[in-house]
Order: C-alpha cells, then sequence, then structure tokens
C-alpha cells in the first residue's frame, strides 16, 4: 500500500487553514472535472484530488492524518503503525461523498476501517444537546479478566480563530468493566461536546480494542495460548504448568497428540454471562541436533522408525 500525500496532491502546505482548503479544492475541481477538463489523465486526478479534499477538509479526518507525521513520501509503502488512532476523539468524521467504495487502500485503511463514521449529529437551537462524541482506546487483555480502573488521554481537534486545526489534550480516569470485548463501547454520560444555553452535553463513547498480547490471542470471549511442548511431551503423555491470565493451571497432555492440537479450559475465558473457554494449541519444538551426542539420537531415531510424514502425499 502506498502512502498518499494529500497536501502535495492539493498543492498546499500542513498549516493552511480550512479556507484555504476549500479554495484551492473549487480551483482544481474546476480544473480536472472529466467533464470540463482537457487535461491528461483529468478523471484519476479528479479522484485523487476528491480523496485528499475528504480528509483535509474535516478537521477530525485531517487531525487524525497530520498524527501520522509529515516524514513519509508520496508512493512510498505505507502501513500504518500499530494503534495509531488511539484515545482520537471525534464528534462525525464519517464519509460525506456517496463514492467512498472508490477511494484507495490507504485511504480505507486509515479511516474504513477506525471508527470514523458518521456520528450524532446533535440537536441545534437556543437550548440544544452537545453531539456525542467517540474514541478507541487499548487496555491490557488483563484489564477485561479482572475489571480496571484507568487513566487515559484523550486528543480532540479544534479550530483556531485562523481556521487551523489544533490539538486539544484531555485526561479522564475511566472504569473498564470486567469482562468488556473488542468492539464493545464504554459510555460516558456529560462527556462529550457542551450543550447550547441550557442543554445538556452529549456522552462519550469508548470503543475497546485490545493491545496487543506476548502470550495470547482473543476471539469473541475465547482465548487461546500457543504451548511449546517437547517431541517425548507430545508422543508420551505429560503433566505440565499452563500460564493463563487468572494463573496457572496442571494441564494434561494426551499421549499421542499432534502439532495444532487443541486442549479445552472450560469456562476460562473472557468473563461473560457464559464465560468463554480457554484454548491450548499444542506447538511440538524440536531441540536442535547441535551437539554430537544430539545427532546421535536423531540418527538413532533415524533407524528406529519407519515414520513418513509425508505418505499423504503419496511419496
Amino acid at each position: 500500500m502506498q502512502y498518499k500525500d494529500y497536501y502535495k496532491i492539493m498543492g498546499l502546505s500542513r498549516n493552511t487553514s480550512q479556507d484555504e482548503i476549500k479554495r484551492a479544492y473549487r480551483k482544481l475541481a474546476r480544473k480536472y472535472h472529466p467533464d470540463v477538463s482537457k487535461e491528461k489523465d483529468a478523471e484519476a486526478k479528479f479522484k485523487e484530488l476528491g480523496e485528499a479534499y475528504e480528509v483535509l477538509k474535516d478537521p477530525e479526518k485531517r487531525a487524525a492524518y497530520d498524527q501520522l507525521g509529515a516524514n513519509w513520501k508520496a508512493g512510498q509503502d505505507f502501513r500504518p503503525p500499530p494503534n495509531w488512532n488511539e484515545g482520537f476523539e471525534f464528534k462525525g468524521g464519517g464519509f460525506t461523498s456517496d463514492e467512498e467504495r472508490a477511494y484507495s487502500d490507504f485511504f480505507e485503511q486509515l479511516f474504513g476501517h477506525s471508527g470514523f463514521r458518521p456520528g450524532d449529529k446533535g440537536q441545534y437551537g437556543l437550548h440544544a444537546r452537545g453531539q456525542d462524541s467517540h474514541a478507541k482506546i487499548y487496555i491490557d487483555l488483563e484489564d477485561s479478566f479482572n475489571g480496571a480502573t484507568r487513566n487515559i488521554s484523550l486528543s480532540t481537534p479544534e479550530m483556531n480563530a485562523q481556521g487551523q486545526v489544533q490539538i486539544k489534550h484531555r485526561n479522564l480516569n475511566i472504569k473498564i468493566p470486567k469482562g468488556i470485548k473488542p468492539g464493545q463501547h464504554i459510555r460516558l454520560t456529560g462527556q462529550g461536546s457542551p450543550g447550547s444555553g441550557t442543554g445538556q452535553p452529549g456522552d462519550l463513547f469508548l470503543e475497546i480494542a485490545f493491545n496487543n498480547h506476548p502470550f495470547y490471542r482473543v476471539s469473541e470471549t475465547d482465548v487461546y495460548l500457543d504451548l511449546p511442548v517437547t517431541p517425548w511431551e507430545a508422543a508420551l503423555g505429560a503433566k505440565i504448568k499452563v500460564p493463563t491470565p487468572n494463573g496457572s493451571v496442571d494441564l494434561k497432555i494426551p499421549a499421542n497428540s499432534r502439532q495444532g492440537s487443541k486442549l479445552r479450559l472450560t469456562g476460562r475465558g473472557l468473563p461473560a454471562q457464559v464465560p468463554g473457554d480457554f484454548y491450548v494449541v499444542l506447538q511440538i519444538a524440536l531441540p536442535q541436533a547441535n551437539t554430537e551426542q544430539a545427532k546421535a539420537v536423531y540418527k538413532n531415531m533415524q533407524k528406529e522408525f519407519t515414520f513418513n510424514p509425508r505418505q499423504a502425499l503419496g511419496i
């Protein structure tokens, strides 16, 4: 996937105002509109211009794009940094065009699956309720198992008097409920945008995601662990200690276990009304033949066994 420099596409600097972005778009849209333009590749340029404007005209998407940094070059191979949109607070930021499917993979990676969707438009009037806000936060798997209280930092884009986007930061203490899953939301009443007059403030919705864990991975309410075992433990059976988010347990490995075999610990997954399960996936680890003694053991196995792992392939 290639990085797109939306400022370069529109011929603008990164500190340009929102009004200047609108003026630049009107000028370039007239120049490259396929119905009237005689420019080479006008249709492709018009499409690229529309994508750049979709991002830069929206203060929230623009601020999110800006925090990726200015060190990328157009056309450079790009992958979004892990958790790049963590703690970014937005009120809307969704597609404003019916042609979002025509946007590039770069746009889709940043804004298609990251919570940027049309938000609550709020109300209008002298005493209107404020808009709801949304943000994505990352927690540890153990926070879901045990429940926790965490301090989070949110970044909110705001427009200054010169029409430029600035980032305002705020910290909140939040309670993480036990058993919360990725994709679920925590609602903080009254922590959205202020209302007008005597109108109530909107709410803040925090979408939950899990930090990558060195041991475990999660699917719905089930938790998985890849467990290395020795060939003799897999072949002969064994009783070994296995780590889980709730502490280690003794697990019986059946004799003649195979690579990738799954052993289930019922009810030891994420807490829920019906708790998930904990799955141990066996990964058979082979010792290295890095000494003469180790080589002798492997040579003896070669003599003693008639095992052919490729028999099913007919060879």
